[in-house]
């Protein structure tokens, strides 16, 4: 006749249980939450948004991340363009394994104003640079930008420094997917000049947006090519140090991917198609539109009831 376990026997059984069970959630939890550090670091996301941008050391990326800075030369009365430009770059999906940084160049503030609004601008956004320079197009600003840069970002690199116009739009996923496969030295990278041209090695890229790795800007700096010739055209006269140095010697042309805007029609235009990395000469807000309109850069927009966008 089988016998009924006693009450001390129940009780030392529960608690038994009881001690295994909390053993079994803790190594339960102790796993997932590996599991879940193990997925962040490796899906980090390491685009600054440019609305809410932070000192770079302060966050450093993982080493196979692209790094690339982006600096748009524009004047410092364009207050309402750099607004704009915020909103172009700021709602652009985040990229995973790219920290992206995109900076606004110009030269010395000139006026009273200036001082004011443009110190708000960098308490708000943190998203300025102000070369040692006086204002200009073709008498070494393109210089002092990149000259300028290793010692502003002093023990941190990019792996890349891009020079943009203020009238371009960059889509920041498509610039990142080219770049992937490319060299992280050497590299000069962009729409090669002349129009009807595919050959990076005869002239020199565009003013559009071009692009050179790291190392190619700490030789700007030190080196006597550039600072012993800045006048010109600055686009122009880059491309002229780097054949006297023999620098950016991995060159990538970015034919048909950036263009101008398709009207009016020329040799380096043509339409707006879904691989495009950037278009440029965006210079009325009609046209600005029809960019962003094409590109469907609102599609994620969220549902509210705080508005009613057809």
């Amino acid at each position: 006749m089988m016998t009924k376990p006693s009450k001390s026997y129940m009780r030392k059984r529960f608690i038994l249980s009881s001690f295994f069970f909390i053993i079994f959630l803790c190594l339960l939890a102790f796993f997932n939450e590996l599991r879940y550090d193990n997925f962040l670091h490796f899906g980090k996301c390491a685009f600054t948004n440019i609305s809410d941008s932070k000192n770079v050391l302060s966050n450093p990326p993982l080493n196979d991340d692209i790094r690339i800075l982006i600096g748009i030369l524009t004047l410092p009365d364009q207050y309402q363009k750099r607004h704009f430009l915020r909103l172009v770059y700021g709602i652009q999906t985040p990229i995973i394994g790219a920290k992206i940084d995109v900076r606004f160049v110009f030269c010395n503030l000139t006026k009273e104003d200036q001082k004011t609004l443009v110190a708000l601008e960098i308490m708000r956004h943190d998203d300025i640079i102000i070369l040692n320079c006086p204002e200009n197009m073709n008498n070494g600003k393109t210089y002092t930008y990149f000259s300028s840069l290793p010692e502003m970002f002093n023990g941190y690199s990019y792996d890349y420094v891009m020079k943009a116009d203020d009238d371009i739009y960059i889509r920041l996923d498509k610039l990142v997917e080219s770049l992937r496969p490319l060299p992280r030295k050497d590299l000069y990278y962009g729409f090669v000049i002349p129009c009807d041209s595919m050959d990076p090695f005869v002239h020199y890229m565009s003013g559009m947006a071009y692009l050179v790795s790291w190392d190619v800007v700490e030789w700007i700096r030190g080196s006597d090519i550039p600072r012993n010739h800045l006048e010109g055209p600055e686009d122009k006269v880059l491309g002229e140090w780097l054949k006297a140095g023999r620098r950016g010697l991995n060159r990538h042309n970015t034919k048909y991917s950036m263009y101008n805007y398709p009207d009016p029609n020329s040799k380096c235009s043509h339409d707006f198609w879904p691989d495009t990395i950037a278009v440029h000469l965006l210079k009325t807000q009609e046209k600005w539109i029809h960019a962003l309109s094409y590109f469907n850069v609102t599609q994620n927009l969220k549902q509210s009831k705080l508005y009613h966008i057809p």
